[in-house]
């Protein structure tokens, strides 16, 4: 009977998108397909903060029904109301709510006459009360209305999950993972494996996919850059840019970058130059100087072979080294203000 009114449910042509990602939105769907009046049944609804379901045994009327559809509709746009306001869809937490809303609508649905539709209603109302007062709502899964603690790999599961670098893009499989495993739990002690069995396999799939996500976001960020720095000054003649302007001594270590670049980088995937000048004379200056700068560099070094594609760019006075305050005359303050007049090249490697 319950598997039958199940496959009743899933032909409604009212089917609207869930938050949760192993169902097909059980609250909004069946509301909707009841054909209800929701109006004066979110009216009862907002009566409570967190109300509750109609006790079953005087669950046998079409009002105490619709009070309670708005009961639950109240609830999905507590969601909503939060998702709207900043908070992911997948986001732990709300996520967690939106699963154990779904389960609650699915066995309340399926006339469950035990204490989990309520429970897991209140569990879900918990966490939006928590969320909507800013408030920690906790990373426990409680066993809700006695359900067994089926599964004990999982649970090491979704402990490993949570501790792992890519859990961000994992939690909300994992939040309702830990929900059907509950739900699970439930079904196994009113009406044996056969009813539980179902939602296991859901909460298996859910968690090979929360693990595979993790592994994915958890790709190890690509290493730092090597810098080489050359002396502007040794490159370039004073105040010069051009490869006319190039020193013999400045040609020397272009080439032997040039050679290093070629044979003794095996994972180089990119380079950028960069130019920089000391503080004298004006921004717009040094900045077109240290442009300028930047590119004769990257056209030598292309010149002599480097094929790995290169990028150029000039940050004129923006980045000083030393600062040489109160240094003179302006001689000494030019020979202490070397070592800001600079090339760097970044290497980017690819590992």
């Amino acid at each position: 009977m319950k598997e039958q009114k199940e496959d009743d449910m899933k032909k409604s042509p009212n089917k609207k998108p869930s938050l949760y990602p192993s169902r097909t939105g059980w609250s909004l769907i069946l509301i909707a397909a009841a054909g209800l009046s929701l109006v004066s049944a979110v009216a009862v609804a907002q009566s409570t903060n967190n109300p509750v379901l109609t006790p079953q045994q005087d669950r046998i009327t079409d009002r105490a029904i619709h009070r309670d559809y708005g009961i639950y509709r109240e609830t999905q746009q507590r969601i909503k109301t939060l998702n709207d306001g900043g908070r992911r869809v997948a986001d732990y937490h709300l996520s967690k709510a939106q699963c154990w809303l779904d389960v609650s609508f699915h066995e309340y649905s399926r006339n469950d006459r035990g204490g989990f539709p309520q429970a897991a209603l209140e569990e879900s109302q918990r966490i939006l009360t928590a969320l909507e007062q800013k408030q920690d709502a906790g990373w426990e899964t409680p066993l809700v209305n006695d359900a067994e603690k089926l599964r004990p790999d999982l649970w090491a599961r979704y402990d490993a999950l949570k501790q792992h670098s890519g859990f961000q893009c994992a939690t909300q499989q994992t939040a309702c993972a830990e929900v059907e495993l509950v739900h699970a739990g439930n079904e196994i002690r009113d009406a044996g494996w056969r009813h539980a069995k179902p939602y296991v396999q859901i909460a298996e799939d859910l968690t090979g996919r929360a693990e595979q996500a993790a592994e994915a976001c958890a790709r190890p960020a690509p290493p730092a850059p090597i810098k080489l720095t050359l002396s502007a000054d040794a490159l370039f003649r004073f105040d010069k840019s051009t490869q006319g302007d190039l020193l013999i001594k400045g040609r020397e270590e272009l080439d032997e970058m040039a050679d290093k670049l070629r044979n003794g980088y095996a994972h180089v995937k990119s380079l950028t130059v960069i130019g920089h000048t000391d503080r004298l004379g004006n921004n717009d200056y040094n900045q077109k100087l240290s442009e300028s700068r930047a590119s004769t560099v990257k056209a030598y070094l292309q010149q002599r072979g480097v094929q790995i594609p290169i990028k150029a760019e000039g940050r004129g006075l923006t980045e000083q080294i030393v600062a040489c305050e109160g240094v003179t005359p302006r001689k000494a303050l030019i020979d202490c203000l070397q070592p800001n007049r600079r090339v760097e090249v970044l290497v980017h490697e690819d590992r």
